[in-house]
């Protein structure tokens, strides 16, 4: 890197590092790397300018030029970092401004230099886009001043593979919140801009490595104060007769699906059909009576497992049934019961279960819960425990086996909390790959509500969804009128997932002992997901070591 002048001061760093504008920069310079034929990788330039300088514009040379685009690192504020009794593994515990969105650069503004702080950019390669040639490619990012004066110039070397990862098959969801679109933009729910809405923030989604999405055929019974309710996001019509008969309407849902299925979605997660922490209630379910009014005819009033409602899933979950098999979406659907029941909901959960299971034997029903007994009697086929309650499940050879992460999974576990380091993030993409874990589920892609859904938040403003989560936790994106902020967050989990296609991809080369071995070498103790090594620099060598492996034999 070189610097013309002493007042203007950059360092190239690796995506992991998390630059604060109120300390020093501790990250060490990271001017090189290496990566797949259709990887999407990314370095920061760091920089800090003694005065205030305004319109600094960033220009780019290099043969990967028009794969190459640049952000500014935004700072959002967190009340809530982390919570009392955190662990060690933390960057920082103070209130305060933390690195995380990632805004686009206009032309004509420029980025912003604040006198004596460090700030940074990102800059993304999307070799996906387009074919680059294999070999090593300099990439020269000259600073300067809005009247061409140059600043400095960073340099990165990238060495691009002929290799190319392998298609994802991990099943990763983030629950998908229509109505937090809906009510943001301030837009009617399914109104054409809420589609385009819709589309946009699917789009981002399945970029990032999100091939399932929470598909609301009701309005999701999710962080729901009891008693109260969240917009109306229902893709199911529902005529209600007076003898107590229902008829169903799809259409909304069959442009659901072709939309998300536009933009790279491949599987469909319906829905819950019980209340959350417990099975107890219906979710909100909203008719039209034989009158023509509109009317909500379940909810928290309703006793999940009685008559009105029993007789209400007699008929709809058969009818729904039937219109996946005709659209031939029966490998592509997913349903849940309730979200996140505990042993003290055994009785209930067991009741809402018994009374779909026979209806959906054909598809696989998930649910996040962390106790091995609803497993162990055979009431969730496919049981997500998180990743801090996972081992039970893991010594038990439970196949197919999913994870799920939330606010809960801050001691020791990945997570992704601002004030975690992005290693702490990323190293997930082993843990998969060595538990060969099928799905991968978290509940916060655009929760841009309070706890509970009890009224709207603006996410740049209040990122702990009202002091209840700590900041990080509740949501991925930022909105924008145009397409969706992205956030380093966002970046970096899309970085461990494709660490676990680089690391199949090096399995299909060697075999799967070969690669466990490598990737625990040196080590004292296995990797496990509460065990595993924290250092940015681990994780970034090794990564390396698997792209070295792969050149090796790719090139026998």
């Amino acid at each position: 890197m070189t610097t013309v002048s002493p007042a203007f001061e950059l360092r190239t760093i690796s995506s992991l590092a998390k630059v604060f504008a109120d300390e020093e920069l501790s990250a060490p310079s990271h001017p090189r790397a290496s990566a797949l034929a259709n990887e999407t990788f990314a370095f920061q330039v760091a920089y800090r300018s003694k005065q205030l300088l305004k319109g600094i514009n960033v220009k780019v040379s290099s043969t990967l030029s028009d794969v190459i685009s640049i952000r500014s690192v935004g700072l959002v504020p967190s009340e809530l970092p982390v919570y009392a009794d955190h662990d060690e593994h933390v960057l920082r515990t103070a209130p305060g401004l933390y690195p995380d969105p990632l805004f686009e650069v206009e032309s004509k503004a420029g980025i912003i230099a604040f006198p004596s702080q460090w700030r940074a950019i990102w800059v993304t390669v999307d070799l996906a886009q387009k074919q680059a040639a294999a070999g090593n490619h300099t990439i020269e990012l000259a600073f300067e001043t809005d009247r061409g004066e140059l600043l400095g110039t960073a340099v990165f070397e990238l060495d691009v593979l002929t290799a190319a990862l392998p298609k994802q098959t991990l099943i990763h969801t983030e629950w998908f919140h229509t109505d937090c679109l809906a009510t943001h933009f301030g837009v009617p729910v399914f109104s054409e801009k809420h589609w385009e809405n819709i589309e946009k923030y699917a789009g981002t989604a399945a970029k990032h490595g999100m091939n399932m999405i929470l598909t609301p055929v009701f309005t999701p019974p999710l962080d729901t104060a009891v008693g109260g309710e969240r917009p109306t996001v229902q893709l199911v019509d529902v005529d209600a007769a007076d003898d107590g008969t229902y008829q169903f309407g799809f259409e909304k849902l069959g442009r659901w699906v072709e939309l998300c299925r536009r933009q790279g979605i491949e599987y469909f997660e319906i829905s819950h059909l019980f209340t959350q922490w417990g099975a107890k209630h219906a979710p909100k379910i909203v008719a039209t009576l034989s009158d023509g009014q509109e009317k909500q005819i379940f909810g928290w009033d309703t006793d999940a497992s009685g008559e009105g409602y029993r007789a209400f899933i007699a008929q709809f979950l058969p009818a729904l049934v039937a219109w996946i098999k005709q659209n031939n979406l029966q490998q592509s659907c997913y349903f849940h019961i309730s979200d996140e029941p505990s042993i003290d909901h055994l009785e209930s959960y067991s009741s809402a279960s018994d009374m779909v299971s026979e209806i959906l034997q054909e598809f696989p029903i998930i649910d996040a819960l962390s106790d091995y007994a609803f497993y162990e009697k055979g009431l969730v086929k496919k049981p997500i425990p998180a990743n801090n309650h996972i081992e039970p499940f893991i010594e038990n050879e439970v196949a197919g086996l999913w994870t799920y992460y939330c606010c809960g999974q801050y001691k020791e576990v990945s997570n992704r909390f601002f004030s975690m380091p992005s290693a702490r993030n990323r190293i997930l993409g082993i843990q998969l790959y060595k538990f060969q874990i099928e799905g991968f589920l978290h509940w916060g892609y655009n929760f841009w509500f309070a706890q509970y859904s009890t009224k709207s938040i603006d996410p740049y403003r209040n990122t702990d969804a009202n002091y209840a989560f700590a900041s990080g936790d509740a949501f991925l994106v930022y909105p924008s009128e145009g397409t969706p902020v992205e956030s380093i967050r966002l970046e970096v989990f899309y970085e461990a997932l494709q660490d676990l296609r680089a690391l199949q991809l090096l399995e299909q080369l060697y075999g799967r002992d070969y690669v466990l071995a490598g990737l625990e070498e040196g080590l004292e103790q296995p990797i496990t997901f509460s065990q595993y090594p924290r250092e940015t620099e681990w994780l970034l060598a090794k990564r390396e070591w698997v792209n070295e492996q792969i050149r090796a034999k790719i090139t026998e």
